[in-house]
């Protein structure tokens, strides 16, 4: 009777020692996946990882953990994986879903974004409006607005015009692209970017569209002997949103809901700042490895914008609902 009196007074005594902690323990934890490599100064990854000290920090019942480098869901799968409960939350090139709602692929047409001046005006547009209406009927949630240029790569040449793209075998980031590609005489190899460097090194692939970013973090200048920069010229630019499932935000309550909102918001001013200086970052690391780097002239950029009116543009309003309208109000943002 004694031994048991006196168990059970060490047991509560241990719960009550047990219960403060208990109480700082986060009530609710959100698995945040995406594909880039974590822990190597992949801004997109910074991103995801701000938000999740910042709100972890907070100390509002929530706890955000990030799984980087496709470790929980492929690469291609994170939007399907949000629907299904699998994840809460990513980071991902938004086109990568378009075959659940063909209108992402606006978020990657060739030319439609100049700059990245003229990617925060299409933030504020009705064209980001009418996206991010399809993300939420989709149900998902816009935490925070990214978008990066991307630049074009060769392994055996440099890339400028239409007809340098005849004949090789190119990975590209979406459907629109690729049409383009296929349009100045390419073919295409379908793969997210954690697997082009794989790709380039087995000759699966000959050159590559894919953001700064991507060229750098995932160390593309081992693999390619020239790399076509944004310059004043930009083609390429890719919305990577931070988002979260509805399902996971209505569980919430105001002050997580809160807490993840500024979180948010601080880690999208982050990187819009930092994505001005990936391209930079690309140059440097590209000239490093001994490639070579150009740019476009207009003229050059204007040939394949010609090509992408006939193949891209013209295959998005035809068979996407809305897309016509799309096109026209992303087209009307100067």
């Amino acid at each position: 009777m004694f031994r048991r009196k006196t168990l059970a007074h060490i047991l509560g005594s241990l719960a009550l020692l047990a219960a403060p902690l208990a109480s700082h323990a986060a009530d609710i934890v959100l698995k945040a996946s995406h594909q880039f490599p974590g822990g190597k100064g992949d801004v997109r990854d910074e991103m995801v990882q701000m938000i999740a000290r910042d709100v972890n920090a907070a100390k509002v019942g929530l706890e955000i953990k990030v799984y980087p480098g496709s470790s929980l869901v492929k690469a291609q799968e994170q939007w399907k994986a949000m629907q299904t409960g699998q994840i809460d939350m990513t980071s991902f090139p938004l086109d990568y879903a378009s075959g659940f709602h063909p209108q992402f692929g606006a978020t990657l047409m060739p030319g439609l974004v100049k700059s990245h001046e003229h990617a925060e005006r299409l933030n504020k547009s009705p064209f980001m409006d009418d996206i991010r209406k399809v993300i939420e009927d989709g149900g998902a949630k816009v935490l925070a607005d990214a978008w990066l240029a991307g630049a074009f790569g060769g392994k055996e040449k440099c890339i400028r015009k239409p007809e340098d793209a005849a004949g090789l075998k190119v990975r590209s980031a979406g459907a629109t692209f690729s049409q383009m590609w296929a349009g100045a005489g390419a073919s295409i190899v379908a793969i997210p970017s954690n697997e082009v460097y794989n790709a380039l090194q087995q000759g699966v692939a000959q050159a590559t569209d894919t953001s700064t970013g991507s060229m750098t973090s995932f160390r593309l200048y081992e693999q390619l002997k020239c790399v076509t920069a944004p310059g004043d010229n930009a083609l390429w630019f890719m919305y990577e949103p931070v988002l979260i499932s509805k399902r996971s935000w209505d569980k919430l309550d105001d002050k997580q809901k809160a807490a993840l909102t500024a979180a948010s918001k601080k880690a999208q001013a982050y990187f819009t700042a930092e994505s001005k200086k990936l391209d930079d970052k690309m140059i440097e690391a590209f000239k490093k490895g001994g490639s070579e780097v150009v740019t476009m002239t207009e003229a050059e950029a204007d040939a394949w914008r010609a090509v992408a009116q006939k193949t891209s543009y013209k295959e998005f309003a035809e068979k996407v609902p809305g897309g016509k309208e799309l096109i026209e109000k992303a087209l009307s943002v100067k």
